[in-house]
């Protein structure tokens, strides 16, 4: 697999069109804070890690509301292995009007876009949900 992020993305929005409540990922620390940044944004409800060492595996638990519609209606990968996208702290753009979330891979860590606009770093664009 070259892009595992790519894959994240696109097993959460399969689960998301099949209805489905969780979903199991292949574990690694990108992805754990990812989820960790779905989960503090609201989009998720929660993750927990399974299996020890070299078979972990992450559980993303997803959020719908009363009438079944998914939080996550667009989850798009914006930086890729073929295309790398930098941005700096000024330039970070504001997904949907700021109703949305960007996650940016900066040197501070993996942040939210809002996040990376208050500590001032740029870095490159992974991913936006809204």
């Amino acid at each position: 697999m070259t892009d595992p992020i790519a894959d994240m993305l696109t097993r959460i929005r399969n689960a998301i069109a099949a209805k489905h409540s969780r979903v199991d990922i292949p574990a690694s620390r990108l992805k754990l804070e990812i989820a960790r940044i779905l989960k503090e944004e609201g989009y998720i409800n929660n993750f927990v890690v399974k299996g020890e060492s070299l078979k972990r595996t992450i559980r993303i638990f997803l959020r719908y509301d009363a009438r079944g519609t998914s939080s996550i209606t667009h989850l798009e990968r914006v930086s890729r292995p073929g295309r790398r996208v930098y941005v700096g702290s000024g330039a970070i753009p504001k997904v949907l009007g700021g109703y949305g979330v960007n996650i940016v891979s900066t040197s501070k860590g993996l942040m939210s876009g809002k996040a990376a606009r208050r500590e001032n770093v740029g870095g490159e664009l992974l991913a936006q949900i809204y």
